[in-house]
């Protein structure tokens, strides 16, 4: 199973966890949650109005072999608004736009999601049960 929250923060409210959204999924081949503004087609949905974020902007989905991943789908524009950041453990890695990074087994970490022009951002827990 993987267990996400998720944390809409801007400056004014850093620290604050009131906001926090919670998703699952077992980890059967083909499960997918979905991080974005679209509340019909994803399961945790950020703020209309916070357009750094896409439609449907991160994908987790799980492979054959139980195992997840996250990609950062490409929106309408070329260039994006954001930077998302995955950390595991004191390692951080950028995704790149339209990239794919696997999620740790068993592991867990957070995905973030910054406004590239305002200090605000979506903050993504993830938690692999095996």
């Amino acid at each position: 199973m993987l267990e996400l929250t998720m944390a809409a923060v801007s400056e004014a409210e850093a620290g604050a966890t009131a906001g926090m959204l919670m998703a699952d999924a077992p980890s059967e081949p083909g499960a997918v949650l979905r991080v974005g503004r679209d509340k019909s087609l994803c399961r945790l949905s950020t703020p209309d109005d916070w357009l750094f974020v896409s439609r449907v902007h991160l994908e987790f989905q799980c492979a054959q072999d139980g195992t997840w991943q996250v990609t950062w789908l490409r929106g309408s524009l070329p260039e994006p608004s954001s930077e998302v950041r995955l950390t595991v453990g004191e390692y951080a890695h950028p995704v790149t736009y339209g990239g794919t990074v696997a999620l740790p087994r068993g592991g867990s970490g957070e995905v973030v999601i910054h406004d590239r022009t305002a200090p605000r951002s979506v903050n993504v827990g993830f938690y692999h049960e095996v």
